[in-house]
């Protein structure tokens, strides 16, 4: 096999492999990790499961332990415009070179790997490999700690090869994945529970009591402390159109003032189980009350209620709970004009689930259905005979449906842009481009 010689080969590779095709088993991926030299092994590592907020609350913790001086590796998925957005240290994303790097060091490997394990077939998926990429880059970059997001569930998710992180968190728990997780909240909470490890503490989002009531007979069975975090463990203090100020218990300085710079309301959630999480590390004591400050303040996650222009708003709600929240944060904007619409979903998605949640909302003038250049994509046609009752149009491309409401948008009127990670990813990659021209 001829491996690439450049990043843009090397991604070009990574893309065009299946990624929905059978998982290898974690044994493999254990394997091939002891294969790699174990680069996991003397790295602090944070794994983080649930079903919204994994992301946000992986960026959170990344900037609290990068401002108290920890260097500190982030693995997250998906990515929205370059598949390097999935490894960083500290805030920036790895070089080029590093990531060719990691992506030969493991493709240098596979051979070993088909003969060790007796499978002449093997070849890591889409997600295996950038996770085994991100054990090694983080090795080469030295880190102390590294936050890992999972991918798909938890149990059987590659990233619970690792053995011995320091900490687990479960984020907010829904429905989504339900053909691989399960029905229930309850399956899906086991599904998510599956990362827990013996000896190590877990921290949750107390909010479904079906979810709740699985991880603790989890950590009960394990005998492991698991921490609750309850929605009235903080509460809001002052809304405005470009930050959310609001108040929280510390464990080591009682009620700190905290602000986050964002509309979007779900994040109070997420950083506190970020907090929460900090205080059940070794070195958790040793951070100060300001760098947490700090550090949540400066902390930027994309895709997440992102004004991408003036008056233009990117969010990754793409399940119910999601746009929920979605909702939640959009009657909060004090917009004085009008609210236009942007949407598009895949289709293993509950979509007409979540155009309820909108319609029912009654905030948005005009909405937009486009489709996407994924294969799961749904047509626009499909998406907007589902909003009968609205006003809604269809074009069949993001861009060109973007450029149009933004020709029409007058300054007090809000566009939002929601439904799909990938249709964030698409509408971000235009911006760049416009931008570049």
């Amino acid at each position: 096999m001829e491996l690439a010689d450049t990043y843009e080969k090397a991604e070009q590779y990574i893309s065009e492999m299946p990624k929905f095709t059978k998982k290898n088993s974690l044994d493999d991926t254990k394997l091939f990790l002891e294969i790699l030299g174990s680069p996991e092994k003397g790295k602090k590592i944070i794994h983080v499961a649930g079903t919204n907020g994994k992301g946000s609350v992986c960026a959170y913790l990344c900037s609290i332990l990068t401002k108290a001086g920890h260097c500190t590796g982030m693995f997250t998925s998906p990515h929205l415009v370059e598949m390097r957005e999935r490894f960083r240290v500290g805030q920036t994303l790895v070089a080029k070179e590093r990531f060719l790097q990691g992506f030969l060091a493991v493709m240098g490997k596979l051979e070993e790997m088909r003969e060790t394990s007796g499978k002449p077939e093997y070849h890591p998926t889409f997600f295996e490999l950038l996770f085994l990429m991100g054990m090694v880059i983080f090795r080469e970059e030295r880190v102390e700690y590294i936050v890992l997001e999972t991918g798909l569930g938890g149990r059987l998710d590659a990233t619970n090869a690792v053995q011995k992180p320091v900490l687990t968190v479960i984020t907010s728990i829904g429905y989504d994945h339900m053909k691989y997780l399960g029905n229930t909240i309850g399956e899906i909470a086991g599904e998510k529970a599956g990362i827990l490890k013996p000896g190590i503490p877990v921290v949750f989002c107390d909010k479904r009591r079906e979810a709740s009531e699985v991880i603790q007979k989890r950590a009960g069975t394990l005998g492991i402390k698991a921490i609750g975090v309850k929605s009235e463990e903080f509460f809001y203090n002052k809304l405005t159109n470009k930050s959310i100020d609001f108040f929280m218990y510390s464990l080591y300085y009682g009620y700190i003032r905290l602000k986050l710079a964002t509309i979007a309301l779900y994040q109070a959630e997420n950083a506190a189980i970020a907090i929460r999480s900090m205080e059940q590390l070794p070195d958790g004591r040793s951070i100060r009350r300001e760098q947490i400050e700090e550090a949540l303040e400066e902390t930027f996650w994309e895709g997440r209620m992102e004004e991408v222009l003036p008056g233009v708003y990117v969010d990754g709600a793409h399940n119910e709970d999601g746009m929920r929240a979605f909702i939640r944060s959009v009657e909060t904007d004090g917009c004085r004009g009008k609210r236009h619409l942007l949407f598009s979903a895949v289709g293993d998605k509950d979509y007409e689930g979540l155009i309820g949640i909108l319609k029912n909302s009654r905030l948005f003038a005009e909405v937009v259905a486009v489709g996407i250049h994924d294969i799961r994509g749904i047509e626009p046609e499909r998406l907007a005979g589902c909003f009968e009752g609205m006003n809604c149009r269809l074009m069949a491309d993001a861009a060109e449906a973007l450029y149009d409401l933004l020709s029409r948008k007058r300054e007090e009127d809000f566009i939002y842009i929601a439904g799909s990670l990938y249709l964030v990813g698409e509408v971000k990659a235009w911006l760049r481009r416009k931008s570049d021209d």
